[in-house]
C-alpha cells in the first residue's frame, strides 16, 4: 500500500517538474498499456513502419515496460510544450522557402529535456532511494501510451498525443523509478467525430483512424527514409523540407495550447521560413555549422539537400536552376537524384531532355540514371 511517503514524493517531483520548464506531469505504473503490444505487433506485420526496423527488433521491450527493466514500480510522464507562435502551414504557399517542423526549428529536444529529467531523477532517489532510469525518445518506451495511461492527454486520431491544454504541441519523456507512486487516472478520447487531421495529411497516410503508416508519411519520408523520396509522393510533400505538421496543426484542440515559454524550442528567426537558394548551396562543413545543436544535424547534408531540392522542384523557381544544376555534379548519388528530378520540373521539357544522352554515359549510379530515364517527357508532351 502506498503511504505518506508516497504523497510527499509525489509533491517533490511535481514542483521539480515545475522547476525544471515542463508543462505537465502524471504518474502511471508499468501494467498500465495492456493494448500496446497487440496494436504496434499490427502496425509492423502491416509493414507501416518502413525501413525502422529498430521498432519490429524491439517489439517485446517496447510493448511492456517491465521486459524493458523488471525493476520498474512507477513511471513519471513529464511534457514540455512546444507550441508555435503561428500556424506552421502558413509557409506552405511560400514555395521559395522550406518548411521546418516546429518542433525543429531550434534546440535538439532530446537536449533541452533529458539533464532536466536525470535532475528530477537524482532528487527522487535522494528522496526515496532505489533506482531510477530516464528516457527520451531514444529507447523503446511507448511514450504516447503511457501518457495516455497517465491522464496527460489521448492519442488521437492522428496517432499523437493531444491534450485539452496543450493540443498537440507535447515533447514526452518519462523516468522509470523503482519507487512507489500513486498513479493518476488515465485520460478519455475526446475526438469525437472529428477526422480534422486525417484528411489534412498531404499523401493519405492514415488508412483508419488511429492508425498510421509511416511509409507514406512526409516526416518519415523526409527523415527517416535514408534512400530517394518515391516518386508518388515527392509533388505531395511541396516545399516541406524537414517533417510535416499538418496533422497536428489541423486539431481543433490546438485552440487552447500557447507557444512554447521554453526559449531552446522558440523558433530560430534563421530557420522560420529559410530561402531555398540559400539552403541549396550547403556544403558539408556549412550544414553542421547552421544545424549545430538540431534535431535536422541527424539526417545528414545529404538527405537534406535531397529534401530541399524535392522542395525546389516543386516551387516552380526557375531562378533556381543553376544552382540545382551545379548539383548534378555532387559527390552523393541521393543528392544528384533529387537534382534530376527537380531539373525536369524547372526546365522546358525540351532543353531537359537535351541534356538526357550525355547525362547517361557520365553516370555511374543506376539509381541516378533511372531518374534521368524516368524524367524524360513523353513524345507527346515534349
Amino acid at each position: 500500500m502506498r503511504t505518506s511517503t508516497s504523497k510527499t514524493l509525489r509533491a517533490l517531483v511535481d514542483a521539480e517538474a515545475r522547476r525544471a520548464g515542463f508543462d505537465a506531469v502524471a504518474v502511471t505504473t508499468p501494467d498500465a498499456i495492456p493494448l500496446a503490444p497487440a496494436r504496434l505487433a499490427e502496425f509492423v506485420a502491416d509493414g507501416f513502419h518502413g525501413s525502422m526496423d529498430w521498432i519490429a527488433e524491439t517489439l517485446e521491450r517496447r510493448g511492456k515496460p517491465s521486459t524493458l527493466w523488471p525493476e520498474v514500480r512507477s513511471i513519471v510522464v513529464l511534457a514540455m510544450n512546444y507550441g508555435p507562435d503561428r500556424d506552421p502551414r502558413d509557409i506552405l504557399a511560400r514555395r521559395d522557402r522550406g518548411a521546418i517542423s516546429a518542433y525543429a526549428q531550434n534546440r535538439d529536444y532530446h537536449e533541452v529535456m533529458k539533464g532536466r529529467l536525470k535532475e528530477i531523477a537524482g532528487k527522487i532517489v535522494a528522496r526515496a532511494g532505489g533506482d531510477v532510469k530516464v528516457f527520451v525518445d531514444t529507447a523503446p518506451v511507448m511514450e504516447k501510451p503511457l501518457a495516455e495511461a497517465a491522464g496527460l492527454g489521448w492519442q488521437g486520431k492522428h496517432t499523437n498525443l493531444v491534450s485539452r491544454d496543450h493540443g498537440s504541441w507535447l515533447f514526452l519523456g518519462t523516468i522509470f523509478t523503482t519507487a512507489e507512486l500513486e498513479p493518476d487516472k488515465p485520460e478519455i478520447d475526446h475526438c469525437g467525430s472529428c477526422r480534422a487531421c486525417l484528411d489534412a495529411c498531404p499523401t493519405d497516410a492514415f488508412p483508419a483512424p488511429y492508425r498510421l503508416d509511416a511509409r507514406r508519411c512526409i516526416s518519415y519520408l523526409t527523415i527517416e527514409n535514408k534512400g530517394p523520396i518515391p516518386r508518388e509522393f515527392r509533388e505531395a510533400i511541396g516545399n516541406r523540407i524537414y517533417g510535416c505538421d499538418d496533422c497536428l496543426a489541423a486539431c481543433p484542440w490546438n485552440k487552447f495550447a500557447a507557444a512554447a515559454s521554453e526559449a531552446k524550442l522558440a523558433a530560430r528567426d534563421d530557420l522560420r521560413e529559410p530561402a531555398l537558394a540559400d539552403l541549396l548551396r550547403l556544403d558539408d562543413a556549412d550544414f553542421r555549422t547552421l544545424f549545430s545543436g538540431s534535431p535536422i544535424k541527424r539526417i545528414g547534408r545529404d538527405r537534406f539537400i535531397r529534401n530541399v531540392l524535392i522542395a525546389a522542384g516543386n516551387s516552380g523557381d526557375a531562378s533556381l536552376l543553376a544552382t540545382v544544376r551545379r548539383l548534378l555534379d555532387d559527390a552523393s548519388p541521393l543528392v544528384r537524384g533529387a537534382a534530376v528530378w527537380a531539373l525536369s520540373r524547372l526546365m522546358p521539357k525540351r532543353d531537359f531532355a537535351g541534356l538526357t544522352a550525355d547525362a547517361l554515359m557520365a553516370e555511374t549510379d543506376a539509381s541516378v540514371r533511372d531518374e534521368w530515364l524516368s524524367a524524360q517527357p513523353d513524345e507527346a508532351n515534349a
